[in-house]
């Protein structure tokens, strides 16, 4: 028996990477699986079903339940196509995964405009799309009178929180999906649907050529890059009974953040409307340094 017995999960992104360990792991613990996944480039062009029908075969010839969707998950028809196919052939849908993600680099004084819609469009209405479906799901199965034990997670990165040079339109659709997993809890909350963020650290295709870091494999042949090692906290957020709502969650290797987006460091008064001369008075010596990414991922115990 899995913790995720009866569950119904859709996973985008699911080819590769971070989403083919997630989907895998959630149907190694009794989840029946959607494998999402347009089969793109790393700059969103293209597609391939290859990828994610071979993890659906995988998944599969261990046992599980699994289906291919090849959805477009930031249109939002076809987002809605994809909550309705989970529902066609599982009969539910209780967990959602955004994972998908593009990449399209560039200095933001070069940046073009394609560039910049086309990642917003993925990482931002891609999570907002699938997501709209499903609180709609959801919540009319609540107002039916159903239970509803939902869970919805969501994809950030520290590039959103630190930002990171030539990824502009990456780093601030990043940092939006955390503004948006916090309506999705207010929103959903009252109909039984939680929402958290998990910012993954390991190597996939995106972060190639980031990272500069070698590979670090313990005795007992623990890697710390491999990026299964994040499934395990998503299938715990995708458990009926999770705790869990409206958090932000980092993790890496073995370690583990639990952040709060963004804390407030002082708190000024004065009498009526602030003044010119009051702000040079008191500001300068209250202004925060900006933490760089290096700066993040040493206060996260990168491994």
């Amino acid at each position: 028996m899995g913790r995720l017995d009866g569950r119904v999960a859709i996973v985008t992104g699911a080819g590769r990477g971070l989403g083919r360990c997630h989907a895998r792991f959630l149907a190694e613990q009794g989840a029946a699986v959607i494998v999402n996944d347009l089969g793109s480039r790393l700059s969103g062009e293209g597609s391939d079903p290859t990828p994610a029908q071979g993890v659906v075969d995988e998944i599969r010839a261990a046992g599980g339940r699994a289906e291919v969707s090849a959805h477009d998950v930031a249109d939002w028809e076809q987002a809605r196509a994809l909550v309705d196919q989970a529902v066609a052939a599982f009969g539910d849908l209780h967990v959602l995964v955004n994972n998908a993600g593009i990449l399209r680099d560039r200095a933001l004084f070069n940046m073009e405009e394609s560039e910049w819609d086309a990642v917003i469009r993925v990482h931002l209405k891609g999570h907002a799309a699938t997501t709209r479906h499903a609180l709609t799901y959801w919540r009319q199965r609540a107002k039916s009178g159903r239970e509803v034990k939902a869970s919805v997670v969501h994809t950030s990165s520290v590039a959103g929180y630190a930002g990171n040079f030539g990824q502009a339109n990456y780093s601030s659709a990043k940092l939006a999906v955390v503004a948006l997993s916090r309506v999705t809890a207010l929103e959903g909350g009252k109909y039984g649907v939680r929402s958290n963020v998990v910012s993954p650290g390991g190597r996939t295709r995106l972060s190639a050529g980031q990272d500069e870091e070698p590979e670090l494999v313990h005795g007992d042949g623990f890697s710390a890059l491999d990026p299964a090692n994040v499934s395990p906290l998503i299938g715990w957020l995708a458990e009926a009974g999770c705790p869990a709502q409206s958090q932000v969650f980092h993790i890496t290797g073995s370690a583990l953040v639990v952040s709060s987006m963004p804390p407030i460091v002082h708190r000024l008064t004065t009498q009526g409307r602030w003044t010119l001369e009051d702000l040079d008075q008191h500001l300068p010596a209250m202004l925060v340094e900006p933490a760089s990414i290096e700066d993040w991922f040493e206060g996260a115990g990168r491994q």
